[in-house]
């Protein structure tokens, strides 16, 4: 299946609590969007490994992404590894997407920044001949995608752009709410934790909103490029015209 977006988180959940509202547009408008956890987030404090599977897996459907695998990476232990490495890289050469989303390289929590290092090193030795791969004993040709961008986790950056999500915020936390083990539920017995007290989705809220109205929207979702961004004017113009 050939891709047009690749999104690359460390657990389930990351994705739709980070770019979901951009997952649900893109998905919205016949654009390829897949997901990729690279691990199961069994060292969570609340659910299990398989919980968080099924929870998943209704999260990308409310998404409509067009596919989700989990790479079954230890949690909590994301190394920069060879074995790891070629995981990533096989997905990348197998779905050949244009681009690819990653989390931000700095964050509080340490598999998000572990993460964002084995994205980037692996997108660019994908597109490297001489790093030889298969995907069901079959040869994979090389492959390296156009952009590589980053979202926002827990810490904030200043964005390379804003996706206005106005559209699509409810879906996003219709997803976010098919995690029912890992954010706030009055009936949960289980620990509390960062995420389960009711302020954290105040907080991814309030966050679209205040990200929106940097670009005078209701909703938005900030991104960072490492690369400059070329603006087709001449598009702005027909668009606006």
């Amino acid at each position: 299946m050939h891709l047009d977006v690749l999104v690359f988180s460390a657990h389930p959940d990351d994705a739709e609590l980070s770019m979901g509202g951009t997952v649900a547009l893109l998905s919205k408008n016949n654009i390829k969007v897949g997901l990729i956890d690279l691990t199961k987030g069994e060292m969570g404090t609340r659910g299990t490994a398989e919980t968080r599977q099924r929870e998943a897996f209704n999260a990308a459907i409310t998404l409509k992404a067009a596919m989700r695998e989990n790479l079954e990476i230890p949690d909590g232990n994301i190394q920069l590894n060879k074995e790891n490495l070629f995981k990533v890289i096989i997905s990348i050469r197998k779905y050949r997407p244009s681009i690819v989303f990653a989390p931000y390289f700095n964050d509080r929590h340490p598999d998000h920044i572990d993460v964002s290092h084995l994205i980037k090193r692996a997108v660019f030795y994908s597109g490297l001949s001489k790093i030889k791969t298969f995907d069901r004993e079959v040869p994979q040709q090389h492959f390296r995608p156009e952009k590589l961008y980053y979202f926002m986790q827990t810490y904030t950056f200043e964005p390379t752009f804003i996706v206005d999500i106005s559209e699509t915020f409810e879906q996003k936390m219709k997803a976010i709410a098919c995690y029912e083990t890992q954010f706030h539920n009055p009936k949960s017995t289980e620990p509390e934790t960062f995420i389960s007290r009711p302020e954290f989705i105040n907080y991814i809220r309030s966050r679209a909103e205040f990200y929106g109205f940097q670009i005078n929207k209701k909703y938005g979702e900030p991104f960072f490029c490492e690369e400059k961004l070329e603006l087709n004017l001449l598009n702005f113009f027909v668009k606006n015209h």
